[in-house]
């Protein structure tokens, strides 16, 4: 679908967008994880883990993900370089939802070998940024160990059309410069104006309502739809308007319209 620029939806998704993009938004969303760090790779570790974990109850993601820092000594730099195979003892009896401490030992092991080998998280995603391959290719590296191929459903993969929503979450956590305080902005070999938009049923509802989306399925086709024509309102940093989609699908905003 090809929109045309509207003044009117063009206010309405700024509007919303300092609305919704507030640094109240941190307390009870995952995001407010990372935001207990100031190191950048404490965070990008710290925002990693919690993104990965951020499906289900608000509530719930944060208390695990509080779980796992503790496990970690609130130092996850620190703890990835350094810790051992008997330190991984510490994850048994881990579990959200699907995620059990199977598949919390391997990403720490993993996440040691990304930096040990290949210079970190922000480096891993570097690969052709701005398309499915990006994440594609971060999955290839994350899984280039040995693993339980059980763990592998953790990490999202567009190229088999997933909208990998928690990994474009993650990304837009990372690469964003908020002003407000919400968005890191630590990876700078990143843009904003390549990120897409981390679509999920909110983002999805109102993107239709507003005549943004006109895909049906949840797919990566229907990130791509959506992301193109929030560029249409501001090419430079697109995902911003994740806030005012997300932020008037929560709050229902979107049934007055």
């Amino acid at each position: 679908m090809k929109i045309k620029q509207s003044d009117e939806l063009f206010d309405l998704l700024e509007t919303k967008y300092h609305l919704y993009n507030r640094k109240e938004f941190v307390d009870d969303d995952p995001i407010s994880i990372p935001h207990q760090f100031t190191k950048k790779e404490d965070i990008e570790i710290a925002g990693f883990l919690s993104a990965t974990i951020a499906w289900g109850q608000r509530i719930t993601i944060i208390k695990n993900a509080n779980k796992i820092l503790k496990m970690m000594d609130f130092a996850p730099h620190d703890f990835i370089l350094n810790h051992t195979a008997s330190d991984l003892k510490m994850t048994e009896g881990f579990v959200h939802r699907t995620f059990n401490a199977l598949d919390l030992s391997f990403f720490f092991t993993s996440l040691k070998n990304i930096y040990d080998h290949h210079y970190g998280l922000e480096a891993a995603f570097l690969q052709q940024r701005g398309s499915e391959n990006s994440i594609s290719n971060f999955k290839k590296l994350f899984f280039s160990i040995d693993h339980e191929r059980r763990t592998q459903k953790h990490i999202a993969d567009p190229i088999k059309k997933s909208t990998a929503k928690r990994l474009n979450m993650y990304l837009r956590w990372m690469v964003r410069l908020d002003h407000n305080s919400v968005d890191f902005g630590i990876w700078k070999t990143h843009q904003p104006k390549d990120l897409m938009i981390p679509l999920d049923v909110h983002t999805g509802n109102v993107g239709r309502s507003l005549g943004l989306l006109d895909r049906k399925q949840k797919d990566w086709q229907a990130v791509e739809e959506l992301t193109a024509n929030l560029r249409s309102f501001d090419a430079n940093d697109p995902v911003k308007y994740d806030f005012a989609l997300f932020g008037m699908g929560v709050n229902g905003d979107i049934k007055g319209l």
